[in-house]
């Protein structure tokens, strides 16, 4: 995008984008097989880069009320060890760790009773699993 539509653009409409795609990332989530997929291997016919790694990943929905948006996409490592690329088979003196990233969510703050009033909202950076990798 140009810097001066940037510029001009709603801050909102750009976070309003990034929930909506997250949104949608749950939906397929909840719409496959996935998640029932535990399985320690490489799939080189597949394009999903989750799925040709030498640390594969799958998704797991992190679910959080007081977080908006409640559900968010997480990944999590199919593997104890690697894949090693020249047997195909999981080699258990490497292994697959998460790898975090930081993203911005907002957190639903209401007061406590025996207090009345609304709930307020409170931009933050969460931590969470966004794939896999193989350290040694």
């Amino acid at each position: 995008m140009p810097l001066d539509l940037v510029s001009r653009a709603k801050p909102y409409a750009r976070m309003e984008e990034y929930e909506r795609n997250l949104g949608e990332m749950v939906a397929q989530l909840r719409n496959s097989s996935e998640a029932a997929r535990r399985k320690c291997e490489v799939n080189l016919q597949l394009w999903l880069s989750n799925k040709r790694s030498l640390s594969p990943w799958g998704y797991s929905i992190n679910h959080d009320p007081s977080r908006i948006p409640a559900d968010l996409p997480e990944a999590r490592c199919l593997c104890l060890g690697c894949v090693n690329p020249f047997t195909m088979q999981e080699d258990r003196s490497m292994v697959s760790v998460p790898v975090f990233s930081q993203v911005p969510v907002r957190r639903r703050l209401c007061p406590l009773p025996p207090r009345t009033g609304p709930c307020r909202q409170r931009a933050v950076m969460e931590t969470i699993a966004v794939g896999c990798t193989c350290i040694f």
